[in-house]
C-alpha cells in the first residue's frame, strides 16, 4: 500500500510539472471539466422592448447571468448570440463579448442585431437569446446557457425604395436609380434621375433586392401618369433631368424636367436672373465656378420659383423652399448640387 501512495504521488507530481509547463502555451490544458453553464438571471423571458431611433444611445435593457462553473481559478469568456425565435440558432447573431457577467445594449446595439436576425421594422417580433462560455484563447469547453426569449419591435432610419430601371441604364434593377419615400410606411417616393426614352418603376422583395419577377409598374397605357402592374407599357421620356414622384398606394406618378441654375445677391446678377449650372453624367452632380460675394444664394429649377433649395439650419443639407444660403466669403467658388441621393440632397461650396 505505501509502495503505491509513493507511485501516486510521483505521478501527481508529473502532472503538475507538466500542467504548469503547458500554462505558457494553452491555459485550456490544465482546467479541470467544466461543472455547469451560465445561468440566466435578467430580464425575464418574454420581456416586450420597443426600441427608437429617438433614443439610440439610451439603454435597452442589460442581460445578467451567474458565472459558469468550471471548478477552477481562470477567466471565462461570455458570447452572447441571438436568433429569430423557432430557428434554434441555424443562423445565430453575434450579440456581444464579455469577460463580465453582463452585456448591456443600447436601443441602436440590440436594434442592429434584431433586425440581422431577420424581425422586421416597427413590428414586434420574438427573438431567442442565449450565453456560451468558453475559456482559454482557443474558446475550449463551451457550455451552453438556456434560451432567454425577448420581444422586440425594431425600428428603422432607411426610408423604403423603389428602383427606376430603363433605357438610361440598361434596364437592370440592381443597379436602376432609387426613388425614396417620405418615411417608413409611407407609398410617396420621390428622387432625381437621368431619362433617356422608357423607364418603370420596380418595387424590392422582402430583403430588400431589386429584381425583374418584384412588383413593377408602367403607364396603363394612357400616359396620363396612372401606373398598373398588370399589362403595364414602359414609361416615355425625352432624354433629360427628371424628378420622378410616385405614389404606389394611389397608383400615381408624375415626371417633371428640370434644369438648375443659382440665384441670390451673392451672385453677379443678383436676384433677377441664374446663372445656369452644368450637369456632370459621372458624378450625377450639377456644378458651376462662379465668382461670389458674402451674400445669398439659392438653387432654383427651370428658372423660376416653384421649385427651389435652400438650407435651413444651415447644415449642408438642403430643402425645398429652405432659407438662402450664406456665403462665407468673397471668391471664385466650385459649387456643386447634389440630388442623386433620394431626398437626402446636399451642396458644397468650395473655395478656389
Amino acid at each position: 500500500m505505501k509502495k503505491l501512495n509513493k507511485i501516486s504521488a510521483g505521478l501527481l507530481a508529473v502532472v503538475a510539472f507538466v500542467g504548469f509547463n503547458a500554462c505558457s502555451d494553452d491555459d485550456n490544458l490544465i482546467i479541470a471539466s467544466a461543472q455547469g453553464g451560465p445561468e440566466l438571471v435578467t430580464p425575464a423571458s418574454g420581456t416586450a422592448l420597443v426600441l427608437s431611433a429617438a433614443n439610440e444611445q439610451a439603454l435597452a435593457t442589460t442581460l445578467v447571468w451567474n458565472d459558469a462553473d468550471y471548478n477552477a481559478q481562470t477567466s471565462i469568456n461570455y458570447d452572447v448570440q441571438i436568433a429569430l425565435s423557432g430557428t434554434d440558432f441555424a443562423n445565430p447573431i453575434a450579440g456581444g463579448s464579455t469577460t463580465e457577467r453582463f452585456l448591456s445594449w443600447t436601443n441602436q446595439q440590440l436594434n442592429d442585431v434584431a433586425i440581422a436576425a431577420g424581425l422586421s421594422p416597427f413590428v414586434a417580433g420574438d427573438i431567442d437569446v442565449r450565453v456560451i462560455s468558453s475559456i482559454g484563447t482557443q474558446d475550449a469547453q463551451q457550455q451552453m446557457s438556456e434560451v432567454l426569449t425577448l420581444n422586440v419591435t425594431p425600428y428603422t432610419t432607411s426610408l423604403p425604395k423603389i428602383a427606376v430601371p430603363g433605357n438610361h441604364q440598361g434596364w437592370d434593377p440592381p443597379t436602376a436609380p432609387r426613388l425614396a419615400a417620405s418615411e417608413f410606411g409611407a407609398t410617396d417616393y420621390e428622387g432625381y434621375v437621368w431619362l433617356e426614352t422608357e423607364y418603370k418603376f420596380v418595387a424590392p422583395d422582402e430583403a430588400g433586392n431589386f429584381a425583374w419577377g418584384n412588383t413593377d409598374w408602367g403607364d396603363d397605357g394612357s400616359f396620363s401618369g396612372i401606373l398598373v402592374a398588370e399589362g403595364e407599357s414602359n414609361v416615355p421620356a425625352t432624354p433629360g433631368y427628371y424628378l420622378l414622384q410616385v405614389n404606389t398606394g394611389d397608383l400615381t406618378y408624375s415626371a417633371t424636367q428640370y434644369s438648375w441654375g443659382l440665384i441670390g445677391s451673392g451672385t453677379p446678377t443678383g436676384w433677377d436672373s441664374d446663372t445656369n449650372m452644368v450637369y456632370d453624367p459621372a458624378s450625377k452632380t450639377w456644378t458651376l465656378t462662379i465668382d461670389l460675394t458674402a451674400e445669398e444664394i439659392k438653387f432654383r429649377a427651370n428658372d423660376g420659383w416653384d421649385w427651389n433649395y435652400g438650407d435651413t439650419g444651415a447644415d449642408g443639407s438642403l430643402e425645398n423652399g429652405g432659407d438662402n444660403i450664406a456665403v462665407p466669403a468673397a471668391g471664385n467658388y466650385t459649387v456643386v448640387l447634389d440630388l442623386s441621393n433620394p431626398r437626402a440632397y446636399t451642396y458644397t461650396l468650395t473655395l478656389n
